[in-house]
């Protein structure tokens, strides 16, 4: 035998110097050991902050996370419905689902151990299938170590005072540099897209923007919105309310990156240019739209695109609706409407203007030469406050007083005002009223924190020297002996809890009474319709309250006539107006080309 051979027969004997050590190894489930505090073991889910973004699932190499839907979870806005559910056979526990989960709803434990013969049984739902796991957390993220940003890159504007003293548009737009960078904190979970009543292609537009794309963010811009530099501008931006990213931070600028998009494309010329629209051949059909407003501008341009013979008719001298007569332009200026219209004009629609329906052509010669109508007329009449004196000199209505501003005309307010409201309408009448020159107040009848404006907006009234005094219910106005208004007497309110949930209600306090001395008073408390128009049509298509009944095609009870904008939705914004439009026009399209 051979010393190798010999070694070779000896080796396994060498083992027994191990008798009497403590194992390696333990005696699985009977014990377990201790796992370090930042252990990536299984993922843990807390299924009540989560909100189905998906991020976890886009970024995981593996494959490993799907996005399901669960028994008890309904989707709502800001939140899909579904929730992560993780392949632990083809996970590799890099935790990068949990490093990119906006709400850091998603962590790993320290748990790591699990013996199953049944190889299904590996897909955990987690917060489900290991509801214990929330008391073991070990692999956590939080914002200071996200990998996803949520700070947002701030807007330029006019400081306060300066902009005050001119019409200026006080916000400055985005550079592209901080475009870029603003549009690379999108993680395109298409929240957004849910929840925007036109349901535009957000994450697609926003990626486009971040890969320095611009001109394929506005040709998919315009797939559904003819007027996206006003939403650019003037947008009410719900689709900024659900983003992800808004849970432990700012949500991204999705309005000012439409903003950036579209001024890039300077002139209509270069916006058709870059759209290159495809309009199709004239297939013989007639629609009357009356009111070049939102909804009445979008469903024109669609329409036309699907080559209907279009023709709005419009009571003012310019498109736009209360976009162009209502908001101020030092939101959004004369020259950017006038762009987006000019470009509709370009693909064959045609508008005309100073002809009022009811006045200059009756709605029956619209309707008898049209096959189809469409009604985006707005909510132009403002309600009166039903205060006394309110006849007097000097009182007048916010939204008449904007359209007058914007069409050009004087109008004498003196250098005291006080505007009645909380609403967008009353911001935009004051800070027009400073620019004026005017020392102004808003009174309002509840909390701050319950105005409906803009915040944005009631900030920048404050920034602007405007004084807002809540919890104030006006009751008279005063004038003097030439009826000429002097003063506002109010009584101050105490906010009382709703019984039934809702909000608190002010209640006046009885000896709180008090006068502002003012040389106008603009009323801002809302709106509603004027159909006089319609005439012997008005027993045909039915109103409730004031508005249009609808279907969800925008069909009223004429099978005919269609209608969109604040005289058919609540909303009362201009994305609203602008889905309003395209829906009757897919509607109006299916009924007399593909019927």
């Amino acid at each position: 035998m051979s010393f190798f051979d010999l070694k070779g027969t000896l080796k396994p004997l060498t083992a027994l110097k191990q008798f009497g050590k403590k194992p390696h190894t333990i005696d699985f489930p009977k014990k377990t050991l201790e796992a370090a505090d930042r252990y990536r073991g299984f993922h843990y889910n807390e299924l009540d902050e989560c909100i189905g973004c998906g991020n976890c699932s886009i970024i995981c190499q593996n494959a490993a996370i799907d996005m399901i839907n669960l028994d008890g979870i309904e989707g709502k806005n800001g939140d899909s419905g579904l929730r992560p559910r993780i392949d632990h056979g083809r996970c590799c526990w890099c935790a990068l689902c949990v490093d990119v989960c906006p709400t850091g709803s998603l962590s790993l434990t320290k748990d790591y151990q699990y013996i199953s013969t049944d190889p299904d049984s590996f897909l955990w739902i987690p917060g489900v299938d290991n509801p214990e796991g929330k008391n073991n957390l070990s692999f956590t993220s939080d914002k200071e170590n996200s990998l996803n940003d949520f700070g947002r890159i701030p807007m330029p504007e006019l400081d306060g005072m300066e902009r005050v003293k001119s019409f200026a548009e006080a916000v400055l737009g985005y550079s592209e540099e901080m475009a870029r960078e603003e549009a690379s904190r999108c993680i395109s979970c298409g929240l957004c897209t849910e929840v925007c009543p036109d349901h535009m292609h957000i994450p697609e537009y926003i990626n486009a923007i971040a890969s320095g794309n611009d001109k394929d963010a506005i040709r998919i811009i315009y797939d559904n919105n003819p007027l996206p530099e006003m939403c650019g501008k003037v947008c009410t931006r719900r689709c900024e309310d659900v983003c992800a990213i808004a849970t432990r931070g700012d949500s991204v600028a999705i309005r000012w990156l439409k903003r950036y998009a579209t001024e890039t494309a300077a002139t209509a010329d270069i916006t058709y240019e870059i759209v290159n629209p495809e309009i199709k051949e004239a297939n013989g059909y007639k629609v009357g739209i009356v009111g070049a407003g939102p909804s009445g501008l979008t469903a024109a341009y669609y329409l036309a695109l699907r080559g209907f013979d279009v023709t709005i008719y419009e009571a003012n001298a310019k498109a736009g609706g209360m976009t162009m007569y209502g908001i101020p332009k030092y939101r959004f200026p004369l020259e950017s409407l006038d762009k987006q219209v000019e470009y509709i004009e370009k693909i064959g629609v045609k508008i005309k203007y100073n002809t009022r329906v009811g006045k200059d052509i009756s709605f029956d010669k619209i309707y008898k030469e049209s096959d189809a109508v469409f009604m985006g007329v707005g909510f132009p009449k403002a309600w009166t406050l039903g205060i006394d004196g309110e006849d007097a000199k000097g009182s007048m209505q916010a939204v008449n007083y904007l359209h007058e501003i914007n069409a050009g005309e004087k109008v004498e307010i003196g250098d005291k005002v006080a505007v009645i409201g909380g609403g967008n309408v009353a911001i935009d009448a004051a800070r027009v009223s400073a620019r004026m020159g005017a020392d102004v107040t808003i009174l309002y009848r509840r909390r701050v924190e319950d105005m409906p404006a803009d915040w944005e907006e009631i900030e920048g009234a404050e920034d602007e020297g405007i004084n807002i005094v809540p919890q104030a219910i006006p009751i008279k106005v005063i004038s003097d002996k030439k009826g000429k208004v002097t003063g506002i007497e109010y009584l101050m309110a105490e906010m009382v809890p709703d019984e039934r949930g809702g909000r608190p209600k002010p209640v006046a306090i009885e000896g709180s009474n008090k006068v502002l001395e003012i040389t106008a008073l603009m009323g801002a408390i809302g709106q509603q319709g004027d159909y006089a128009f319609l005439e012997e049509y008005s027993d045909k298509i039915k109103e409730e309250r004031g508005r249009f009944v609808v279907n969800e095609k925008q069909q009223t009870t004429d099978p005919k006539v269609f209608a969109g904008g604040d005289a058919v939705n609540r909303t009362a914004d201009a994305i609203s107006a602008i889905a309003d439009g395209f829906r009757a026009c897919k509607a109006i399209d299916e009924m007399l080309v593909k019927k």
